[in-house]
């Protein structure tokens, strides 16, 4: 049984390596970024890979529409520096049974 209430829902979004060159100044604006996220309660966690080159992070957004808006405000991303995937992904918990299908 799918699940679609919202209070599950979160948006992933997959940074990769872009064309442009990472600066200093580039990852200050993007923490700067993070943090409006943040202060906002839009972002729930982030992070780069250690595995692979990019980072992700997971945000609380209304559609995947706003989601696509934030990841595209990225610094990181709208300067070329690094590209965005956005997925939407329901979260699997005890408290929501594991979907129903616990």
């Amino acid at each position: 049984m799918k699940n679609t209430d919202p209070k599950w829902i979160r948006y992933v979004i997959l940074l990769t390596k872009g064309a442009k060159p990472f600066t200093k100044e580039l990852l200050k604006a993007h923490i700067r970024h993070l943090r409006d996220l943040g202060a906002k309660g839009q972002l729930t966690q982030c992070g780069p890979f250690t595995d692979y080159p990019g980072g992700m992070l997971i945000v609380k957004a209304e559609s995947l529409e706003e989601a696509k808006r934030i990841a595209a405000s990225d610094p990181f991303v709208s300067s070329g520096c690094e590209t965005c995937e956005v997925r939407t992904w329901e979260l699997s918990c005890e408290e929501n049974n594991h979907l129903g299908a616990g």
